[in-house]
């Protein structure tokens, strides 16, 4: 039915390319291209074992706009799926526009010397793309991506008006390392290690990092994975679902962190290991967290003794036919079934399934539109069901827990 290529073979874009490979009435034709070609080697054998499927490789230099443009006029893909680093994203939909392709990401942009991400820079390719005639979709992983797929449809069917939400992140496994990041450790830790933001009565609001002594946390209890110690968090999802939902009042980002996580960080931080910015080094310019990096171990190799499972949703509280209404939609996903699978953990096949399936509602023409979008602007009820079908079953109920009204320390 179309042509997919995937850029980027670490461990989301593993997981990618295997569940594309398992589409084969949707995917005809697949190429995994990366830096690294010995990466996209290692996957396609791997897919050739799993599946029997032969997938097409190739090496690239995500920062070369031009090299790009090449590689997409060559193949001719439907769509192009971003698993590459963040602060590539623009190269390659400047690359998408000048080859006429559609474009699918699982994360927003950030500059690469600046630990600060926002929708804006992409947001204003929407007249590019518009005039190109072509589709761009912004943040198709689980969070965001998913998180923003259930907001529309509890919008869609479930509420009247959606006061409240809040997105909730468990990662209840064990990878075996004392510390380990579950995708590049790069963006991870640039990520957690900022201000946190959420969005309230129409303003954002600033609290303390997830390090710091004054950050905001508490205990929620998920389902299967029990009691969790929950950390105010940003994350991008919030500031298009502040736009997109309407009538929303207030919405908040929580993610779970061991103590383990957090005392390594804090130390990783306290001596300087994740500074963005370039030191002298025995007479060579290194950048302190790109060394990190290099020590820790790699997260496409994490699955192999990961056990225990993730635990990922939103709960909206909101008004129907004039009654207060709180619902909880959820996802499970189990590390050790996911790399029996696929090859990878449960953390890259929640971000993988979703942009599959996302490139997917483009090539059938279920998700149509010219210019930049999110998820949540776009029809949620065909990638629901999908998720049913891909290996991401969601749970919906009705909420009977706690949440804090106000911030709790």
């Amino acid at each position: 039915m179309g042509k997919v290529l995937i850029i980027g073979a670490g461990g989301v874009g593993r997981v990618v390319a295997h569940k594309c490979a398992q589409a084969s009435d949707v995917f005809e034709d697949i190429l995994l291209a990366s830096h690294n070609l010995s990466k996209c080697e290692e996957v396609k054998g791997d897919i050739l074992r799993r599946t029997g499927r032969e997938i097409k490789v190739a090496g690239i230099d995500a920062e070369n706009v031009q090299e790009l443009a090449n590689l997409i006029k060559t193949f001719k893909p439907n769509v192009v799926i971003n698993v590459a680093l963040p602060y590539q994203d623009l190269n390659i939909m400047d690359a998408c526009l000048e080859a006429k392709a559609n474009y699918l990401d699982t994360a927003n942009y950030e500059p690469k010397n600046v630990a600060h991400f926002e929708y804006s820079w992409q947001w204003a390719y929407k007249d590019k793309f518009k005039e190109a005639g072509l589709i761009a979709v912004l943040g198709c992983g689980f969070d965001p991506g998913v998180s923003g797929i259930f907001s529309a449809y509890a919008q869609k069917h479930l509420f009247d008006e959606i006061e409240c939400i809040d997105i909730l992140d468990c990662n209840a496994g064990n990878n075996g390392h004392p510390f380990a990041t579950n995708f590049n450790p790069e963006i991870n830790i640039r990520e957690v290690t900022q201000n946190v933001k959420y969005w309230e009565n129409g303003e954002w609001k600033e609290t303390p990092p997830i390090l710091d002594p004054q950050s905001v946390h508490f205990t929620f209890d998920y389902p299967v994975a029990g009691p969790k110690e929950s950390y105010l968090l940003y994350h991008e999802e919030l500031e298009s679902l502040a736009k997109n939902i309407k009538g929303l009042k207030r919405i908040r980002f929580w993610m779970t962190f061991s103590e383990n996580y957090l005392t390594h960080l804090r130390v990783l931080q306290n001596v300087g290991m994740t500074r963005i910015d370039e030191i002298n080094f025995e007479g060579k310019n290194i950048i302190p967290i790109k060394f990190l990096k290099a020590l820790l171990p790699d997260p496409a190799k994490l699955g192999v003794n990961y056990t225990g499972k993730t635990v990922i949703g939103n709960v909206f509280k909101g008004k129907k036919d004039g009654k207060e209404k709180s619902v909880y939609i959820y996802n499970v996903c189990d590390h050790a079934e996911a790399y029996k699978e696929t090859g990878g953990q449960a953390v890259s096949y929640t971000t993988a399934v979703p942009a599959m399936i996302g490139a997917m509602m483009i090539i059938k023409g279920l998700w149509k539109g010219e210019g930049v979008f999110n998820v949540e602007e776009l029809d949620p009820d065909p990638f629901m069901e999908e998720l049913n079908k891909r290996g991401l079953p969601w749970q919906e109920v009705e909420f009977k827990g706690k949440l804090p009204d106000g911030l709790v320390q």
